[in-house]
């Protein structure tokens, strides 16, 4: 029963969204070398730039921020002050805040441009997004128990995608846990999705892969008792 409520909840947010993030709506350049986003999942602001890079089809490395991260600390020293999202992008050597100005980038730099009216609507986007994390505010702090694990020493990889209700809730748990991921962006329409059938045998999201123990998994609930079993 539990688990049932817990997938309707994950569900609600995406609808609220508007299934922002559910399928691939500008196939992006594909850059050298991975994005890093600095973010935590409750974020409306940070929600907003892993919907388009979802919708771009950008895998970016996440390095998770919720309260109590090690990571808030790097955020401060690479851009002066502790404030989310924050992306790097290793390519061209720019660092930035502000969820607008990164999607403005992103799409300018990776996609076909970011246009007027989009830009317009972003306070209305914004709006949106802060109801989906007022309705849903898991991943804000990391457990207790995880501020005194050192990071495991190779990093986890999942595949999904930012609509998906079922990687919502692995998501969170890797923020909770403040495990670093690389996000394997796999919309419908995205071009990984072969690489994900050739590894897991077949397209189904989440899937979960830890070289660190030799592990690799489908079903949320599964990964979920499974991070919390190793890292927790």
């Amino acid at each position: 029963m539990r688990t049932t409520l817990n997938n309707a909840h994950c569900a609600i947010v995406s609808l609220l969204r508007g299934g922002r993030g559910l399928y691939v709506r500008w196939p992006a350049r594909k850059p050298e070398q991975v994005l890093e986003l600095y973010e935590f999942e409750a974020c409306p602001f940070c929600r907003k730039v892993r919907e388009v890079l979802s919708e771009m089809d950008l895998a970016y490395l996440c390095h998770p921020c919720a309260r109590g991260s090690r990571n808030r600390q790097r955020v401060l020293q690479l851009g002066g002050k502790m404030q989310v999202p924050f992306l790097v992008d290793p390519n061209t050597g720019r660092t930035m805040y502000e969820s607008e100005d990164i999607i403005t980038y992103l799409l300018d730099t990776y996609g076909p441009g970011r246009g007027a009216l989009s830009r317009m609507l972003g306070p209305l986007n914004t709006l949106g997004a802060r109801l989906a994390s007022a309705v849903r505010p898991r991943g804000l702090r990391v457990q207790e128990a995880a501020r005194h694990r050192p990071p495991p020493d190779k990093l986890l990889h999942l595949y999904g995608f930012e609509a998906c209700p079922f990687c919502r809730k692995v998501r969170e748990v890797l923020h909770e846990l403040d495990l670093d991921f690389l996000c394997h962006n796999v919309a419908p329409g995205s071009a990984r999705r072969p690489a994900l059938q050739a590894r897991g045998g077949r397209v189904q999201v989440p899937y979960l892969v830890d070289e660190n123990t030799g592990t690799a998994l489908y079903e949320s609930e599964d990964i979920v008792s499974y991070l919390q079993r190793t890292y927790g």
